[in-house]
């Protein structure tokens, strides 16, 4: 589309089962939300919309865990997602909640044409059903093994490993989620939305008219989906949460989530445009309007397939112009897992990284998973804000700050003649809003956001040449155009670093003293954008180095989930083979008492220790150095092994063992009498 007069951008629908963690940044909001900036800058009319997804299975499923209702669970992370997006910077026009009486209207009116015009084919079909918990079983209460890939714990709609959609009645093994229970199958009534009629018009939409506009990744998948050969998919399921069916005989039956949630867009916009005073079908049934879906790879099928085949059929409404869908981003070297806690939470990076939001911005978009999977850590993080933040672009800003009210009391002073280097700085200023610009408008953020620092690495290079620290000394003229020139450039950074680092953007507005009016075209177009005699305030810093101690904390933080997660799946050893009482009495366990305690030379896991066992003192090495230090333990009354054969370990005789277990850190503890006794008691 070459000139739409308007813009609705969508941000997929988080779902409140949980908070809002990195992945979903970098896939999905952050992206979004620089796309809608730089569109807002550049004078567009713009909607950017998103909300609440609050139906579908995983809710009642974690309110029967926690021994809620649903529409607590929903309440409680509605909220958290929110405030979260709010505090983070992500400027949505709209964000609403499918829970919404606007919602279930808009949805259900939806539906109710597209039946009304013959859109949907009905049939009975066999579903699994557990007949101890006396329902039918939605997709996310069954878990078995993928056909495709043979992963253990896929659910009933789509395998977590292999990414490939199947039906529940597809899996292999099937058990059910609520009671553990083999399911049986049982014939229910649904309507299906069929896809395979849509087919060709998928073809010559997609596969014909946006081979080349679309990202590879996104194609690629599309491409394999209709080739495949698509089928009729279940619009409808039983479930006593969600939307109920608008028909007569649909009692207990729900539209199904990835029917409802996608139409939670039209109902935000809906909501926003009675708000604002505008009509919303200018932005959904308009031309002259560019619609761009941002999600991330695992909503590809639903947003490029489903979607546009729901909004074809129903007949008002325009498609999608791109689908500029991101793949996952890792954390650590491991794929992230909202019900293994091995995320980093936004609500908690607001906490203990306060007034840091454009750090986490940077980092995710500089490293951004566009066109393969990427990988998030914290030393990265560190660096990216200590080497490029703070001492590119920070350091450029506070010098140039510093300097201006050092030598003109804060008044941008006046120039004299232009070197041949000042007029090419000055000209190649200009250039970047439109390289800046061009690479967001192709959805290269990661791209967008280097040229950004190519224009602080410009501003650090070009004083770092000109030092006006040492000119001032020799030509107090000269220092006057270079400052200028240096303020030109800030003035430019506070502009085009907006979309992507909106909070340091305004803090720069307000050290430089600029107006809000200053746009993205000022920049372009105009040589001056910081006036001579203009009054600029005093530096403050625009990014504050990360220390070491912070990111060990994270990093501390995320072996403790480790940790946590092989606990939590670690399966008790079987019994080991039945003995005689005979054997039992021949092992003689005394208690004795820990004496002397020192590490073993060029090891990492011993410690060689003196042990009163009441009979004698004797020398005995343990494996135990990384659970204990050899100061904590002397004094420590242990049990031990004191009739096992001697054996030389690291060149030491070892004279016993020390009774050991684990604990739920992966620590060891001992095994030891919780009162004191005298060394040499028998264990029995």
């Amino acid at each position: 589309m070459s000139a739409p007069k308007r813009y609705t951008i969508t941000a997929a629908l988080p779902y409140t089962n949980g908070p809002i963690h990195i992945g979903h940044l970098a896939g999905v909001y952050v992206p979004a939300d620089i796309y809608a900036r730089y569109l807002r800058l550049i004078g567009k009319d713009v909607a950017y919309i998103s909300g609440s997804d609050e139906h579908g299975a995983a809710i009642p499923m974690r309110a029967k865990k926690e021994g809620v209702s649903p529409q607590v669970i929903i309440d409680k992370y509605h909220g958290i997602i929110k405030k979260s997006f709010l505090d983070f910077g992500i400027s949505f026009d709209n964000y609403s909640r499918t829970s919404s009486k606007i919602h279930h209207e808009t949805a259900s009116d939806f539906f109710t044409k597209m039946y009304n015009d013959g859109e949907f084919i009905e049939e009975v079909s066999a579903q699994l059903y557990d007949a101890e918990a006396n329902q039918f079983l939605a997709d996310r209460f069954v878990v078995g093994t993928c056909p495709k890939c043979g992963f253990e714990e896929s659910y009933g709609d789509q395998c977590e490993s292999c990414g490939t959609s199947h039906n529940a009645t597809d899996l292999i093994n099937p058990k059910s989620a609520i009671t553990g229970n083999i399911p049986t199958v049982k014939e229910t009534k649904h309507w299906f939305l069929p896809l395979d009629k849509h087919e060709d018009f998928l073809r010559k939409w997609i596969l014909e008219g946006h081979k080349k506009d679309w990202k590879p990744n996104v194609y690629g998948q599309v491409k394999s989906w209709v080739e495949d050969g698509l089928r009729p998919r279940a619009v409808t399921r039983d479930l006593d949460w969600g939307i109920p069916v608008p028909l007569e005989g649909a009692d207990g039956k729900v539209l199904y989530v990835w029917f409802d949630a996608p139409i939670g867009y039209i109902s935000s916009t809906k909501e926003w445009a009675a708000r604002e005073g505008k009509n919303w079908e200018d932005y959904w049934k308009k031309e002259d309007t560019k619609m761009v879906h941002f999600i991330g790879k695992d909503n590809i099928v639903f947003h490029c397939i489903i979607f546009p085949s729901m909004l074809k059929a129903h007949g008002d409404y325009i498609l999608p112009d791109n689908v500029p869908a991101n793949e996952f981003l890792n954390l650590e070297g491991n794929k992230l897992s909202t019900s293994k806690n091995w995320a980093v939470w936004l609500h908690e990076y607001l906490e203990e990284f306060p007034n840091q939001q454009d750090v986490l911005r940077y980092t995710l978009t500089a490293n951004a998973p566009e066109s393969k999977d990427n990988d998030f850590t914290w030393k990265d993080f560190q660096a990216k804000n200590n080497n490029e933040l703070v001492a590119i672009f920070g350091n450029f800003i506070n010098r140039v700050v510093v300097l201006t009210n050092k030598y003109y009391n804060g008044i941008v002073p006046e120039p004299n003649d232009f070197s041949e280097i000042d007029e090419d700085v000055l000209a190649t200023i200009k250039e970047f809003p439109l390289t800046i610009g061009k690479s967001i408008e192709r959805y290269r953020f990661r791209e967008a956001s280097q040229e950004l620092m190519s224009l602080a690495r410009l501003g650090n290079k070009y004083l770092a040449d000109e030092e006006p620290w040492k000119v001032i000394k020799l030509d107090e003229e000269r220092v006057k155009t270079i400052m200028y020139v240096a303020l030109q450039i800030s003035a430019a950074l506070a502009v085009v670093s907006e979309p992507f680092l909106p909070f340091s953007a305004t803090k720069l507005k307000n050290i430089l003293n600029i107006s809000a009016s200053l746009s993205w075209e000022d920049v372009t177009e105009n040589t001056v954008l910081l006036p001579a005699t203009h009054q600029i305030n005093k530096a403050e810093l625009l990014f504050s180095k990360i220390e070491d101690k912070e990111i060990e904390a994270q990093v501390e933080k995320l072996a403790a989930t480790k940790i946590a997660n092989e606990q939590e799946n670690k399966v008790t050893a079987p019994q080991k083979e039945t003995i005689e009482f005979e054997d039992f009495t021949k092992l003689d366990i005394r208690v004795g008492t820990i004496l002397e305690a020192e590490k073993v030379a060029k090891t990492k896991k011993l410690l060689k220790l003196k042990v009163d066992v009441g009979i004698d003192i004797r020398t005995i090495v343990s494996g135990i150095a990384e659970s204990f230090s050899p100061e904590e333990i002397i004094g420590l009354q242990v049990s031990v092994l004191v009739n096992l054969a001697p054996r030389k370990i690291r060149g030491v005789e070892s004279q016993g063992m020390i009774l050991m277990t684990d604990t739920p850190d992966g620590k060891l503890a001992f095994v030891a009498p919780t009162k004191e006794v005298k060394n040499g008691q028998a264990v029995s």
